[in-house]
């Protein structure tokens, strides 16, 4: 009976996490569709109307409609941040791993993922004022919306090898889950110290990269604007790497790159980023 309730409890548990694992893997398309390739597709056909240059900025910035759309998302914006924030805090991250144990992770992903699509959803683009920049003379009218969407692109691939490159399933949830399942307790009392010390420092591994998506616009509109300086800032104030950090980081990718040109002679690192026994 005990061990029935146990395959059961199991069961919910690996049944919740990959759901939130599809919500999540869903949330960041959408979010991919929105901060990078809508803003690119709408500047090379037209179809949306981004900014309105003939109007001087005196005006549109008294323009009712204007402001309220920047009240909204900045809101928007609060609620991501104070979200992404108020349950990393330490306090409140440890009161919740009290009460939800192995799904805490698997809550702050989701509640991530939920304030993304809240942002997202209702989200109002300021129309009614000129660009800060647009780039809409022949030929770079087209050329330029190319050269941001390849670099765009390129930079969505590159976050995308690091989030896999960093643990992807212990980044969602499913690490803890299923080592919570097999009674082997949390997956991060596994690893070094030193590459604790380096997780509890990395809040944002791709910042460059989303500054560059975030920034390299053919037209960057008020609301843009907005958007862009504010996860701009917040990514800046939570970087906390230091040398240290830096040094192991780079130790490892060497060791990465040695394993794979000389999988046959590479020998496993000292302080591997996921060990697989614990130092005794």
């Amino acid at each position: 009976m005990e061990m029935a309730s146990v395959t059961i409890r199991g069961c919910a548990l690996c049944t919740v996490t990959l759901l939130n694992f599809a919500f999540v893997f869903l949330s960041g398309a959408d979010f991919i569709r929105f901060i990078s390739f809508r803003a690119i597709y709408h500047n090379i056909t037209g179809e949306t109307t981004l900014c309105q240059d003939s109007i001087p900025w005196s005006e549109a910035l008294q323009d009712r409609s204007v402001l309220k759309s920047l009240v909204m998302d900045a809101a928007l914006l609060a609620l991501f941040t104070v979200q992404h924030s108020l349950l990393a805090w330490l306090p409140v991250k440890q009161a919740c791993q009290s009460i939800l144990g192995s799904l805490n992770r698997t809550a702050y992903c989701f509640t991530t993922a939920l304030a993304l699509q809240i942002l997202m959803h209702y989200w109002q683009p300021v129309t009614g004022a000129p660009c800060l920049w647009s780039v809409r003379h022949a030929p770079w009218s087209v050329w330029f919306p190319l050269l941001c969407f390849a670099v765009h692109f390129f930079c969505w691939a590159i976050i995308c090898t690091i989030l896999m490159m960093f643990d992807y399933p212990e980044l969602l949830g499913i690490k803890q889950v299923y080592y919570q399942c097999l009674g082997m307790g949390d997956p991060l009392s596994y690893k070094s110290s030193q590459a604790q010390r380096f997780l509890s420092h990395l809040r944002h591994p791709v910042c460059l990269e989303l500054g560059v998506v975030l920034w390299l616009l053919p037209a960057l509109s008020l609301d843009r604007l907005l958007l862009a300086l504010t996860m701009s800032v917040y990514l800046a104030l939570a970087h906390s790497l230091d040398k240290q950090d830096l040094a192991f980081l780079c130790d490892q990718l060497n060791c990465k790159f040695q394993l794979l040109t000389e999988p046959h002679r590479a020998k496993a690192p000292s302080a591997s980023l996921d060990s697989k026994h614990k130092e005794k």
